[in-house]
Formats: C-alpha cells, structure tokens, sequence
C-alpha cells in the first residue's frame, strides 16, 4: 500500500493524514497544537509550525509515505533575510495591525477597482501585500533585511524540500499575483518600495501536479492555501457552496472563470486544480464561539447543549460577533455587539445568540458572493467544514437560517485535499480526477426545519448589523 502524508498547518494546530494513495483510506492521522494569538496583533514564530508537523506526524503512526503535500493558513508574512532566515515572527491572517496600510494601497491607484482588475482581490489587512506595507512604514530595518518573501505553507514546504516555491492558489491571497493573467504583479509590490528586486523575493509558481523535490525516497508536491486543500477534501463542484468554520469562517465555491468584484467584497483567488475559489471571508467563527464558552466557563460539548436547548431567536438576544475586527464588511477595528440584552436572559439564549450570530455573519458572506457576481447553488446544499462543522447547534442553525440541506463530511478535510494533492503528484492524475475518485463529496445530511422563522432571526441581525455599521 503506497501512503501519501497531507498537512493542515492553520492558526491554532497542525493536522495530519496519511492516506492510501489508490482509495484514498484513512490509515492515520495526528495533531499538535500551535501558540495561541490575540489580535489585532497575531504573529507565531514559524518554527513553532515546523515542531508541531514533526509532533503531528509522530502521532499519526511511523508508516513510511511515498508523496506529501502541505496546506496552510492563506495570508500571512514570513519574512527572510539573505540566508534565508526568519527576520521576524510571522504576521498571520488576522493580524489587523496593517489595516491602515491595506486602505493606503486601495488608495494609491486610485480604488478598490483597479487592484481588482489587478489581482482579482482589493486588499485587506489579511493580505500579504498589506503586511509587507507595514513592515516597510514600522520596521525599516528588518524590511531592509527582506530577500525572500514567504507564505506559511511556502515556508514549510521550503523546510521539507529546500525549495522556494508556492502554487497558484495561496498565491492569488498576496495581493500580487494575477489568477486572470498567471503571473505576479511586481507593480503592484512597487507601490510598497520601487527600490527592492521583488523578482528575487518571490517564489516559483508551480502547476498542480508538478514536483516540488523527492525527499527520502518521498515526493514534495507544491502544497496551497487552506481554503483551496479543503474545495479538494470535499471534491467541490462549480457553483457548490462550502463553508468553513474555523477561527475565521470563509465561504466559497469553484468557478471556470476568474471573479472580479468591483466592491471588494470577494477575493477573487485561484485554485488547486487550475480552476478558481471565490471566496468571502469572516474574521469571527470559532473564535467567537470559544470567547462565549469561556464566558459561560463551559467546554464546547456544554455549549453545544446550551445552544440547542434555546429556541429559534434567542429570546431576542442579538449577537454581532465582530470581536476581533471584520473582513466581511471591511470594520477592522470593530468590535462585539449585543442586542436585546435582558436581566432573565438565560446560559442557553447566550449560547444560541452566539452561534445565530455566526451563522448569519456567514450569510451574509455568501450574499456577497451572490452579490459578487458568483454562480452558487445553496439549495443544493452547504458543505460544512472546519472544527465549528461538529457543533450540532451550528449544523442545525445553519440548515434552518439558510434553508438549506447541510452535508458535513467526515475528517480532516484540509488535510484530506493536501493527500488528494500528494497522490495527484504521485501519479501525474489532475486533482480534481482523485478527489472524485476517493469519493469525497459524501457527509452526513441535516435537512432544515421549515418551521423556524429564519426571517424573523436573520432581521433581527440585520438591524443591528445595520445600526452598527451607521455608527462606526
């Protein structure tokens, strides 16, 4: 049996797979925690990734592979110097530090248009280039001393094959790369410094199927962005909504076609297959969620039973979950709301408020999706993904606010994609070909309950959503 090793590397923990590369059965998996982050200043050291893969494939068994793959958080600033060392901790996803910079680059040609026809995407403080820019304003020195430019899973696959390279779609998060024309944009990074050789600085862009280096008798594929592995652990369909909560919640599908939102409310990314991943994104999902357990002092098995023990609507109890900032409307300095507070409000209206408010942060981003311009299919179903998809209160919210099925597969399925990847460069077979193969758009199924008044909970968000958003 040949084993392919796939590595989800996000914010909180390192997971892993091994999986037979013909059927795709799981033989073993593994997990090691990351240091915890607290934005709006959320950096890790980047060799903290690297001990928690080692821990991680310990844990999943001593089984040799033949192929592996790493995921990773999409966003995100390793910064190296000429020796390719680490100059700085890394500046994560959700670190909203560089907001200000984000909004100084949409200005400086001239709107959120230009950067989308540009790089399908309008920068954000996720962003790479956003972070490169506050690098450049802050830390002169250590920005002085930048020679190579890095994504987390493009840093991790540099440490396993010694390689400088990255693939299409963690690529297309940075901010200066093109999923319309397949290139980097070295003129948008000038806008940060006209002064750097930025062709130097940046990895190599590999296709989906090619070689990265064989490392003990084992091949090293390009590795991508999280959002890109978990579309192949589910095998997506074009037009199939996939939703993922995690410490971030993203919703996204895949496309034929490049996406361009004028608004800036889609990133337009590439995929892992050569397609594309429209993608909107939240910056309070679990986090949110684990920020209400600890209030409750519960552990999340607790909280699930609190949330489904409330009715539909909280008692009136309105979350608007914006605890470390939002992407989704652009507020990253926003803070948490709660509305209809009430001195009987009670442990489950708490709990039930919390994940409504999730939940209907998340509409909201796949009605920017919609909005966007891009082809979904919700009442086909939504494929629930992340640590938040074993949460039955969050499974049952969602089908009934959206009125729609949910499918929640089983696994790991960041990790699943990164193995789908390692056996597409195994056998030289399109990714795409392998997902459908191992059979991985299957999951438990929650139908919605046509009783609960979804209109009634979803105004009631909107209207604080709304008044909120007059006020800031």
């Amino acid at each position: 049996m040949a084993l392919v090793l796939g590595v989800d590397s996000s914010t909180q923990s390192t997971k892993v797979e091994m999986r037979d590369a013909d059927t795709g059965e799981l033989v073993g998996s593994g997990r090691a925690s990351h240091p915890a982050t607290f934005p709006p200043r959320s950096e890790q050291d980047p060799e903290s990734w690297r001990e928690a893969l080692v821990e991680a494939r310990r844990r999943a068994g001593s089984h040799a592979v033949v192929a592996m793959a790493i995921a990773a958080q999409q966003h995100g600033l390793v910064a190296l110097d000429d020796r390719a060392q680490v100059i700085r901790p890394a500046k994560l996803w959700n670190d909203t530090e560089s907001a200000d910079d984000a909004q100084w680059l949409v200005e400086q040609l001239g709107g959120p248009e230009p950067w989308v026809e540009a790089c399908g995407s309008v920068p954000v403080a996720s962003f790479t280039i956003s972070k490169l820019s506050w690098l450049h304003r802050c830390e002169p020195e250590n920005f002085d001393r930048l020679a190579r430019v890095l994504l987390p899973h493009d840093w991790l696959t540099f440490r396993m094959s010694g390689r400088f390279t990255t693939d299409r779609g963690d690529a297309s998060g940075t901010g200066y790369w093109s999923p319309a024309e397949e290139r980097w944009r070295t003129d948008l990074l000038e806008v940060v410094d006209d002064t750097k050789d930025w062709d130097a600085c940046l990895p190599e862009v590999l296709g989906p199927t090619e070689v990265v280096r064989e490392r003990e008798s084992a091949v090293i594929a390009p590795g991508t962005g999280d959002n890109m592995a978990a579309a192949l652990g589910v095998a997506l369909e074009p037009g199939q909504v996939a939703m993922s909560i995690g410490t971030s919640g993203t919703v996204f599908t895949v496309s034929d076609k490049p996406t361009a939102d004028p608004k800036g409310y889609v990133a337009g990314f590439a995929d892992a297959t050569g397609r594309f991943l429209p993608l909107a994104c939240t910056l309070n999902a679990m986090r949110a969620i684990d920020t209400f357990a600890r209030l409750l002092q519960v552990d999340l098995t607790r909280f699930d039973q609190l949330a489904l023990a409330a009715e539909p609507g909280a008692g009136g109890l309105v979350l608007l979950p914006y605890l470390d900032g939002e992407r989704t409307p652009n507020l990253p300095d926003a803070t948490g709301t709660i509305g209809g507070l009430r001195s009987d409000v009670t442990p489950e209206q708490i709990a039930r408020a919390a994940v409504e408010g999730v939940v209907c942060g998340l509409l909201d981003a796949l009605e920017a999706l919609r909005v966007g311009g891009v082809a979904v299919r919700p009442a086909d179903g939504i494929v629930l993904l992340g640590g938040g998809a074993r949460l039955h209160a969050i499974q049952r919210v969602l089908a009934d606010l959206a009125h729609s099925p949910v499918i929640v597969p089983r696994g790991e399925r960041v990790a699943t994609g990164a193995c789908v990847q390692a056996a597409a460069v195994l056998q030289q077979t399109p990714p795409d070909e392998v997902a459908v193969a191992w059979d991985l758009g299957t999951g438990s199924s929650i139908e919605p309950d046509e009783d609960v008044d979804a209109r009634a909970v979803r105004s009631a968000y909107a209207e604080l959503r709304d008044r909120y958003y007059a006020t800031s």
